[in-house]
């Protein structure tokens, strides 16, 4: 069993604070998601997780013009220096106070920082050789208040800040004679944003009551009458100039009650985006003002808009659903449109292929991901409250659901629509589901009455009602041979029954502490069950005997939370696992619960083998094992108390949840998400698990492509050696080296020199002990390489020349067979859309092709 396995991705959450970011080629899209950064590449329709992290919440990124350098920053403004190309941070840096804004100067040679009052230029890393990548330029002083955003010019001389003072600054990148700072002036609210348009004659400000300024630089003979009254107010420190900055038109985006949160403007296309607190999002066109769309997305506030570099995509985030849209203005329609669970996440479910993950919210939605994409596809929301546990038939094209609104219900994943609703004759809440293999049967357990409920999906009928347990239901799982039930309780026992037969036999396992939760070891002759004391326990489903015990307290047990009394050693709290699954193997069991901890188990060894740190994110509770006491306060925790009293930023929160309140919520409390796992489960291909966890939906696989991990390597096994071999038409013999040496790329040359003609006989003289990998091979490269057929058959010749051997060994082989059946239904799949893509296209072509005839 590998335990090498690395953060693949994280699906489940797509964006929750800070700004978006588009690539320079405009084609992909960089969001926050908590400490991490997530990629959507939307061309190619994928997303994927850096697998960096910041300490903290990240609250500002931005990307160099020639997309080398990424910047990204935290709440407390620590930043990663990352190579964007190799996502690798070369240097961490401590700006000591938060960031408003950072942006890159459109040359690249420079980057703006906005740190409170004042704005910092530094001298972009990487251009020339310094002792420190980090080299300030100059330091600009003079607004009143906080400094919101940075805007630069096209030619990078000049640059625009915006501040909480109700002004706007033009300062210049380097010294130039008779020029002084512009301070533009006359808005009755904070700056939200300022632009400059291309030719550098025009200045848009936009503040937050939704008032637009346009601000021309002209010389005052042109002033008309009504501008002149304003001339003194608009211009500071360019007496001397014959020109001066003034206001040349004012115009309100007059959307009555809300606040305006952000805006984007588009040099090229002279568009300005702005999105308010309503969570409408309006298009104008400059210097016009013509309003070209004004558009509701969210019920809540748009807090992050960026346009890409064609003007033809614009990106929306909205922290308080956690959603993520990428608009096409002129076309209407959506390119991107993602939302995770903006609640809790409690559980997940890999279909039998391991190609989708479905996941459950207290939100009561459910959720199925494409593992390779990243993307969520589709989402049901029929449940009216938290959904507890969700469960693939083994067909994976039924997806099952219960919820604490009193139902099960069964979903069609190729109709999309929920087909069948199961529920008990009194109202229960469902806490444990199970779907026997055949996905004829389904079972719930309940938190109320303590029974079970066992149904038929075809006729929809209540068959049985199972009583026997003494406190709520907390685990139920089939056995893969599906004659079996078991189910664990509260009352600290398991109960195997036997749901086929008359008599209904019941078997029960005593434990000395309350279960929480119970699975079958994939050949269905072992069963695991977790208590709340921190153990698991092994039994022998035929014999009924106890076979081993693990000890897990001291492994799970995680970090301190912020308000808590206790240490982190003394605390009771998350010293047990809420959530256990074998590996496909059976040989190790994965398990996780109210900790930052996942712990992997040898079975038959009862060692711990290894243990995964989830998030290194210090915005969550629990993750530090030790609490700093200069950040105690008689109030309590400084983190917890909200320094800015300012009623303004009250209302930044967008909290008006008491009736008829104009200034926030003044009654809401600051509270930190704590970190914890509610529920792990293993790929059935044996190469993946995924974690439900706080910050989302965690899929960690294993990565060899960076291993250097030969097998059988001799002397004379070299790259020359095996060209050689390969050239001189020696095909097995070049086949086996390639497989000894295991390079990828050797590997793959050489098989794709092998003749059609030859396979047959190659195949028939491979060594056994090459099979799992050549399998491996085929299922990692079937997806790269278009070669379809060439590939079908290998697999074809493998499967009838070597049936028998892989029947023997049918568990040693059943995670690689899987892994060749999800890398095939991919390609199947990707076919079949091509081919109804063309129908119409082909019919035309080919009727075309009659009628000349």
């Amino acid at each position: 069993m590998k335990t090498n396995f690395k953060f693949s991705n994280l699906c489940g959450t797509v964006y929750t604070r800070g700004n978006l970011c588009f690539t320079p080629d405009g084609n992909s899209l960089l969001s926050p998601v908590g400490n991490r950064l997530s990629l959507f590449d939307l061309v190619n329709n994928k997303s994927i997780t850096f697998p960096f992290e910041n300490r903290k919440n990240i609250s500002r990124i931005a990307l160099s013009p020639n997309a080398n350098i990424l910047l990204s920053i935290d709440e407390d403004g620590r930043v990663l220096l990352v190579n964007f190309q190799r996502r690798i941070v070369l240097h961490e840096f401590n700006f000591k106070s938060p960031v408003a804004d950072v942006q890159f100067s459109p040359d690249g040679k420079f980057f703006g920082v906005a740190l409170g009052k004042n704005i910092q230029v530094w001298k972009s890393p990487g251009l020339s050789r310094e002792f420190a990548p980090f080299v300030m330029h100059h330091k600009y002083t003079g607004h009143y208040d906080e400094v919101t955003s940075i805007t630069w010019s096209t030619d990078s001389r000049f640059f625009l800040s915006t501040s909480k003072d109700m002004t706007a600054k033009l300062h210049s990148l380097l010294p130039i004679e008779d020029f002084s700072t512009v301070t533009l002036s006359g808005h009755k609210n904070y700056v939200i944003g300022a632009y400059v348009s291309k030719d550098q004659n025009m200045i848009y400000t936009v503040s937050k009551d939704g008032a637009l300024f346009i601000w021309k630089f002209t010389s005052p003979q042109t002033l008309t009458e009504e501008d002149e009254q304003h001339e003194e107010m608009d211009i500071d420190g360019v007496e001397s100039q014959s020109k001066r900055w003034i206001i040349s038109s004012r115009h309100y985006f007059n959307q009555s009650g809300a606040k305006v949160i952000c805006s984007a403007y588009h040099i090229s296309s002279n568009l300005l985006v702005v999105g308010f607190s309503s969570g409408i999002f309006g298009i104008w066109e400059m210097p016009e003002f013509n309003n070209i769309h004004t558009l509701s997305i969210s019920q809540k506030a748009i807090d992050s808009v960026t346009i890409n570099s064609t003007g033809e995509w614009l990106a929306f985030g909205s922290s308080k659903l956690g959603q993520l849209l990428v608009w096409e203005w002129q076309s209407e329609s959506y390119v991107l449109k993602q939302q995770g669970h903006y609640y809790d996440m409690n559980t997940l479910s890999y279909s039998s292929d391991g190609q989708n993950i479905a996941t459950g919210g207290d939100d009561g939605k459910v959720k199925v991901w494409n593992t390779m994409s990243g993307f969520c596809f589709v989402t049901f929301s029929e449940h009216t409250s938290g959904v507890s546990v969700v469960e693939f038939a083994k067909n994976g094209h039924v997806l099952f659901s219960a919820s604490l609104d009193g139902t099960v219900r069964a979903f069609d994943l190729i109709r999309y629509r929920n087909f069948r609703t199961f529920t008990s004759p009194s109202p229960v809440q469902f806490t444990a589901l199970a779907v026997d293999p055949s996905g004829e049967i389904v079972c719930a357990g309940s938190m109320d009455t303590f029974e079970i409920f066992v149904w038929s999906v075809q006729t929809g009928k209540l068959l049985d009602i199972m009583a026997g347990h003494e406190g709520p239901i907390s685990g139920l799982t089939f056995s893969p041979t599906g004659l079996l039930v078991a189910s664990s309780s509260w009352d600290a026992t398991v109960r195997v029954w036997d749901v086929f037969e008359r008599s209904k036999h019941v078997e029960i396992f005593r434990h000395t502490s309350d279960i929480l939760t119970v699975t079958f070891r994939p050949d269905g002759k072992q069963l695991a069950a977790s208590t709340l004391d921190g153990q698991i326990t092994f039994w022998n489903v035929e014999n009924g005997d106890q076979v081993g015990t693990l000890e897990g307290r001291k492994d799970i047990s995680g970090g301190r939370k912020i308000n808590d009394r206790t240490t982190a050693a003394n605390s009771s709290s998350g010293k047990s696992f809420n959530s256990i699954c074998y590996t496909a193997d059976g040989s190790c069991v994965i398990a996780g619960g109210n900790s930052k901890y996942i712990c992997l188990y040898d079975v038959k060894e009862k060692l711990l083998i290894k243990k995964y740190q989830i998030s290194h994110n210090l915005s969550l509770d629990g993750i530090q094992e030790f609490l700093n006491s200069k950040y105690m306060t008689e109030a309590g925790p400084l983190n917890l108390i909200d320094q800015s009293g300012d009623l303004s930023d009250l209302e930044d929160r967008h909290d008006t949840s008491l009736p008829g309140t104009q200034k926030g919520d003044l009654s809401i409390r600051k509270t930190r998400p704590e970190i914890r796992t509610k529920c792990v489960k293993f790929s059935p291909t044996g190469r993946s698990w995924a974690s439900a966890s706080t910050e989302g939906l965690l899929i960690y696989s294993l990565d060899e492509l960076l291993l250097f991990d030969p097998f059988d390597l001799e002397m004379d096994i070299t790259p020359s050696s095996i060209l050689k071999t390969l050239n001189s038409k020696d095909y097995l013999k070049a086949l086996v080296m390639s497989f000894r040496l295991n390079e990828r790329y050797i590997i793959r040359q050489v098989y794709e020199t092998i003749p059609p003609d030859d396979i047959e006989l190659v195949v028939k003289d491979l060594p056994e002990k090459y099979i799992d990998k050549f399998f491996k091979f085929i299922a990692v490269n079937i997806e790269e390489s278009p070669h379809l057929e060439f590939h079908l058959i290998w697999v074809i010749k493998l499967l009838t020349t070597h049936g028998k051997y892989l029947k023997q060994r049918s568990n040693e082989f059943s995670t690689i067979l899987r892994l060749l059946q999800k890398a095939m239904g991919k390609v199947q799949e990707d076919i079949a859309k091509l081919c109804d893509e063309n129908t119409y296209t082909m019919e035309y072509i080919l009727s075309t092709y009659k009628n000349k005839k």
